[in-house]
């Protein structure tokens, strides 16, 4: 899979939190609680990514999730009705998501942690469905693969040499 790393300080980024947990260490003097952010940043735009912070307390491991999520940003090609340019199924782990393009109309059909990564990408219609574990990291990281290996219709044509009309049609 190629990622294309986008420089995020040219974009106005939204944040999501998509989840925190509690977690623990066991050491010799008993457990050590510390907190893991699932969060999502995007500009709407068509630009999207994904990170996840630990810290000893809530606010600092959503900062270093935002953080982490701002180096990972993807680009996310996007036709004209603001949908994705074909169907795919993003794998991660043993999640996968079904994306699905949409009529204008159509709105996010999606579920918790793939709506919040569709929404912040600034993808308007789309249908998908979680399929796999429901694991919420695994979900949003199955999502931005899915949506990362997109192909724009002249991407496609440029590969097979020929014109955008006989790839479409």
């Amino acid at each position: 899979m190629k990622r294309t790393i986008i420089d995020a300080s040219q974009f106005e980024l939204n944040d999501k939190v998509v989840a925190i947990k509690r977690v623990s260490k066991t050491v010799k003097g008993g457990r050590t609680m510390r907190f893991s952010a699932l969060v999502v940043v995007g500009d709407g735009n068509g630009h999207v990514g994904a990170g996840l912070g630990k810290a000893a307390e809530v606010p600092e491991a959503i900062r270093k999730g935002k953080e982490a999520a701002i180096k990972n940003m993807v680009a996310i090609p996007m036709d004209e009705n603001n949908s994705i340019p074909h169907d795919f199924l993003g794998e991660f782990g043993s999640s996968s998501v079904l994306l699905k393009r949409a009529p204008e109309g159509t709105g996010i059909i999606a579920g918790g942690p793939v709506r919040s990564v569709v929404e912040l990408a600034g993808i308007k219609n789309i249908r998908t469905k979680s399929l796999g574990s429901n694991n919420k990291t695994n979900v949003v990281l199955a999502t931005i693969a899915g949506l990362t290996n997109l192909k724009t219709p002249e991407q496609v044509a440029k590969n097979r040499g020929k014109s955008v009309e006989e790839v479409v049609c």
